[in-house]
């Protein structure tokens, strides 16, 4: 019997959940000053004092940064709207091209929050039931399809539907510009059933771990359909591997990692809490598809937050992060805010489509 040499690197989950902490609080940080920003408007034709807006709060905004993205491709042209979330969205896609979807577990602040509240779901259900509570494959695999689902009306609708002049109306639009104010006062003014809708998460969060961004966040579903491109993938060692099944029961996303060789999957977040797990040396690694290379766990922190910092970086020294809308636009555009609508659904895209291509016909 080959001699079991015991696995001695440090683990890397206190330096992820330290990563993630700080990024809440940057995007905690951008809250208070989008805030203040708001303040500005309110205070009725900009008596109060300014405080600039910032641009990280486009990050929030994923659907116009696609849009954005899309834009740029068609035309070679950055759009003005919302310049700094093309590049965040950008910087979210490198990641995920480098490390499959470790975006959500290790920068996202609602990737972040889920962890949170599935610990102390863990927690509670181990004390209930004496055990983890998983969804049934016969439901679970029908739940994930859901975030796919989403993810297609809206890819559908940008890709397919919508004209190259139609993008650009739409972000044209003055309810495009608004659309993070929009979004600030969704939450500051919420209603009874956006309430109940987010508890009704929360508690289907505590006993079924990560419900959202399992089977609803459209974002996750483009990173996990991106990840199948990544180079970089957790690969275990049959031989050295001891059957333990740590390696399974340590993945928040209940793959199981003690069956695979390499492992190929939508959801797995590159967390490395299974390799951190493995209790073997050389067993569990995230190693290169191509260069069949070990990647050193304790780099990829700095490989993630970089090659994010890079992207934001280019959008910042290029002049394309703050957009170019005065204080003036934005205070006309506060005062009109409730009248701006948004065209959903195939036909009134298609009625956008053809509103889009009589104006051009005017303007010509």
């Amino acid at each position: 019997m080959a001699k079991i040499i015991k696995n001695t690197e440090k683990p890397v989950q206190k330096y992820r959940f330290l990563i993630q902490s700080l990024f809440v609080l940057l995007c905690i940080w951008i809250g208070i000053e989008f805030y203040l920003f708001t303040g500005y408007l309110e205070s009725g034709g900009g008596a109060g004092p300014f405080y600039p807006r910032p641009p990280g709060v486009e990050g929030f905004l994923p659907i116009s940064s696609m849009m954005s993205l899309y834009y740029t491709i068609i035309t070679g042209h950055i759009h003005y709207a919302h310049p700094a979330g093309l590049f965040i969205f950008l910087g979210i896609i490198l990641v995920s091209l480098l490390f499959g979807k470790a975006f959500c577990s290790w920068l996202c602040p609602v990737g972040f929050l889920s962890e949170l509240i599935g610990d102390f779901g863990e927690k509670i259900t181990s004390k209930l039931f004496k055990k983890k509570l998983r969804m049934p494959k016969f439901l679970d695999y029908p739940l994930r399809s859901l975030k796919y689902l989403l993810l297609g009306f809206f890819a559908y609708s940008i890709f397919f539907i919508m004209s190259e002049l139609a993008v650009k109306a739409f972000l044209d639009s003055p309810y495009n510009i608004v659309a993070d104010i929009k979004m600030y006062y969704f939450f500051a003014d919420i209603s009874r059933f956006s309430l109940i809708v987010i508890a009704v998460l929360f508690l289907l969060s505590v006993f079924i771990r990560n419900f959202w961004c399992r089977y609803l966040c459209p974002y996750g579903a483009l990173l996990g359909i991106i990840s199948f491109l990544s180079p970089h993938k957790i690969k275990r060692n049959p031989v050295s591997c001891i059957d333990c099944g740590k390696c399974a029961r340590a993945c928040p996303s209940a793959i199981k990692v003690d069956k695979l060789i390499t492992v190929i999957s939508d959801e797995c977040s590159s967390c490395l809490s299974c390799v951190d797990a493995c209790p073997v040396a050389d067993t569990l690694e995230l190693k290169s598809v191509v260069t069949k290379k070990k990647f050193p766990k304790k780099y990829v922190a700095i490989a993630i937050v970089a090659v994010f910092m890079i992207a934001t970086a280019i959008g910042m020294l290029s002049g394309h992060w703050q957009n170019n809308i005065s204080r003036q636009e934005y205070l006309m555009l506060y005062e009109n805010m409730h009248s701006f609508g948004h065209p959903t659904g195939a036909e009134e895209t298609r009625r956008f489509n053809e509103e889009a291509g009589a104006s051009h016909n005017q303007e010509k």
